[in-house]
């Protein structure tokens, strides 16, 4: 085996330094991890911080000059940090997700070592809600197996008006949903343990307590919860057999809250009328492998919010300033007292990168938890 192969990739770093006339300062090291576009990223930091290209699926691809200096980092979807991967890093203080969710990341150990975690909670919302209407219209018009359908003179299409469209997970996306199904007719139902009661008023929403409930009541179920390790498979054989016979699938948060093998059985069965997915468990995905490579009524997509051009710049860059100026807001939440959370807002790379570093510490019985990344 060529030994180059096994080899950690040497970052690349820009050290073009800003005209200064005080005295020198060493210029602290931020990392973008994973992804190989940075032509966004450093017109942003270049003026404040030696940035390092690591490109890397895994943190044994990280170079040891990153592990060792990097006190930011800045992280796609790709590379996932353990507690083991964060105990490698001996002076980092911030990370950024580029994206909303944080389930790549393992929050609780950040917390436990002094690493505050951010995201960019507000991007998508938008785009990916009408993606999730676009994929609920396409279900119940058929527009996607339209031409075929004519061709064989087959009927099909179902009403939308009176149906009930079943959401899990109400934070900004499913919300944003759930507007848009209402002016199209839809009863709208939702399922969310994190929310307090009364948000369903405000709405004019109906809430159940149960999953079950949902699947029971629901023609059409949309997913937009987070990935974690209680929802995993979420939708499975058994969550199937309670969804209505004929209901629809919708899923746009996390490939990991549906099981495939159980979907592709459904779907041959007739059991779900049609599924549309916008996310998959292993990404890349080969719709000519795996179980559902031969499932009928089946639409796929991939990310398609993202190919929104303006809005796909705009995050990226929101995602670098919260890096070199503050953080979103994420809640920290007590071990001992899980009810209570603090709205936290003020902690400042920037005064990291100025060599401030402004005492920042993060008590042990706290960590960083999102619950609504989706």
């Amino acid at each position: 085996m060529d030994k180059r192969k096994m080899m950690p990739k040497r970052p690349r770093f820009e050290t073009r330094a800003p005209i200064s006339n005080g005295p020198m300062q060493t210029r602290p090291l931020v990392a973008l991890l994973d992804g190989r576009d940075c032509s966004i990223e450093m017109p942003i930091l270049k003026d404040v911080a030696t940035v390092a290209f690591c490109d890397a699926q895994s943190t044994s691809e990280i170079h040891e000059k990153v592990l060792n200096e990097a006190v930011g980092a800045l992280m796609w979807h790709t590379i996932i940090l353990t507690k083991e991967d964060l105990e490698k890093f001996k002076t980092l203080r911030i990370i950024v997700r580029i994206g909303s969710g944080v389930d790549n990341i393992d929050v609780k150990a950040a917390g436990e070592l002094g690493i505050a975690v951010c995201n960019v909670p507000g991007y998508g919302v938008e785009e990916v809600a009408d993606t999730t209407m676009c994929l609920i219209l396409n279900l119940y018009r058929r527009t996607y197996w339209l031409a075929n359908m004519v061709r064989e003179a087959a009927a099909g299409c179902a009403r939308i008006r009176g149906d009930t469209l079943g959401i899990v997970g109400l934070g900004r996306i499913g919300s944003a949903v759930a507007l848009r199904a209402k002016a199209f007719g839809f009863n709208v139902i939702f399922y969310d343990p994190y929310l307090p009661d009364g948000i369903e008023k405000s709405l004019g929403l109906t809430r159940v307590y149960t999953l079950q409930d949902l699947l029971f009541q629901s023609d059409c179920v949309s997913l937009h919860c987070t990935l974690n390790e209680h929802n995993h498979h979420l939708i499975n054989e058994y969550t199937i057999k309670q969804m209505r016979p004929g209901a629809f699938l919708v899923n746009t948060a996390r490939g990991g809250l549906v099981d495939d093998d159980a979907l592709a059985q459904a779907l041959k069965q007739g059991r779900i009328r049609a599924a549309a997915l916008d996310v998959h468990e292993n990404e890349p995905y080969n719709v000519f492998s795996g179980p559902l490579k031969d499932a009928p009524n089946l639409s796929f997509e991939k990310n398609a919010e993202v190919y929104d051009v303006y809005k796909f710049g705009l995050f990226r860059r929101n995602a670098l300033l919260y890096e070199r100026v503050h953080s979103p807001t994420f809640y920290v939440k007590n071990l001992d007292e899980y009810t209570i959370y603090i709205k936290k807002s003020t902690l400042s790379l920037a005064k990291i990168i100025n060599n401030v570093h402004a005492n920042f510490t993060i008590h042990n019985n706290f960590i960083f938890d999102l619950e609504d990344a989706y």
